[in-house]
């Protein structure tokens, strides 16, 4: 994305299996510094969850631990090891040129999230400051797990908020 002539970056992170976004972090650059950052933050919303994941796992011998897929590169795997390394796992998903490999679609969900998110910005052309995407993210971010579809992802995940029949309008006034 773009800024004002100036690229900014977007680091999400997607559950695989119902799509919902838990997090993202809008930086000015892709350095391990704001990997760290990220990593952070979501351990801070999530990590009882792969908490319970890794003590089952050690209990009965099921790996059914929390997997973070990535593209490799390697401020993931660096961020990842230094605040999930014992708990999950992580693993590098389809590339982005699935094609080249043999594959008809791309079923990574964060670069569908990506997609969509380039769908809309790209009428835009740029975003007047920082602030301005960083806005934009969240309330795409909300209006992605909380409004689009017959099941949004936030159903899926098991979030039951009582939105009503216009659920944008719901979600405004919570």
């Amino acid at each position: 994305m773009k800024e004002k002539r100036k690229k900014i970056y977007d680091i999400n992170a997607v559950d695989g299996k119902t799509g919902y976004n838990l997090s993202h972090l809008l930086t000015d650059s892709l350095s391990l510094p704001y990997f760290r950052r990220f990593f952070k933050e979501l351990k801070c919303k999530i990590y009882d969850q792969c908490l319970d994941r890794y003590r089952r796992y050690k209990e009965t011998g099921e790996d059914e631990r929390i997997v973070f897929v990535s593209d490799k590169r390697e401020h993931y795997r660096n961020a990842f090891d230094k605040f999930f390394s014992r708990t999950c796992k992580l693993t590098h998903g389809i590339p982005i040129a699935c094609r080249k490999h043999g594959l008809e679609h791309n079923n990574n969900p964060i670069e569908r999230y990506n997609e969509d998110i380039k769908q809309r910005y790209k009428v835009m052309r740029c975003f007047k400051s920082f602030e301005s995407a960083d806005a934009f993210l969240d309330l795409r971010r909300m209006v992605y797990n909380f409004v689009r579809g017959d099941e949004t992802r936030a159903m899926r995940a098991g979030i039951a908020l009582k939105l009503g029949r216009n659920r944008l309008q719901g979600l405004i006034k919570i």
